[in-house]
């Protein structure tokens, strides 16, 4: 029988190889890690102000501005009018990604759809609820992190 696992330390295993991977993705495509995130945050959750992106990110607003000035030059993203109020500027993703970058992101994509998949529907919402948890809490204490700094 193999030994009892430790579900911290798998845990741990499994945040560091997500942190792991995605920097090595960023790298592969010769992007900075700061880009990545902002790519990825304006994909999930755009169209942003550049307030709302640095706030997300942990930025200043000088290298906020820098960042976006990256993302519009390569096509990541763009600054569209906010709707309701155009006196304010959004930045939104394009939708484009780096070359490469959706070929790496599927190596782990499908096997881990494949993965969920093979769960039952209950299972399923179990890992999507920790998910959710997972993230809020995590943008929480980042948050926090930032305001004790």
């Amino acid at each position: 029988m193999p030994p009892p696992t430790d579900p911290s330390a798998d845990y741990r295993r499994y945040v560091a190889s997500i942190v792991l991977f995605h920097m090595a993705a960023a790298d592969a495509v010769g992007v900075g890690a700061t880009d990545y995130q902002a790519w990825n945050v304006l994909a999930l959750d755009g169209p942003l102000t550049s307030g709302e992106l640095a706030q997300r990110l942990g930025l200043s607003t000088g290298a906020t501005t820098r960042l976006v000035d990256r993302l519009t030059a390569s096509g990541a993203a763009r600054r569209v009018p906010d709707p309701a109020d155009r006196r304010r500027v959004l930045v939104e993703s394009t939708g484009a990604v780096p070359d490469r970058l959706a070929e790496i992101l599927a190596t782990v994509r499908e096997p881990i759809g494949r993965a969920l998949g093979g769960l039952d529907a209950a299972q399923r919402e179990g890992a999507a609820a920790y998910f959710r948890a997972a993230a809020d809490t995590y943008r929480a204490a980042a948050g926090s992190l930032r305001r004790d700094a």
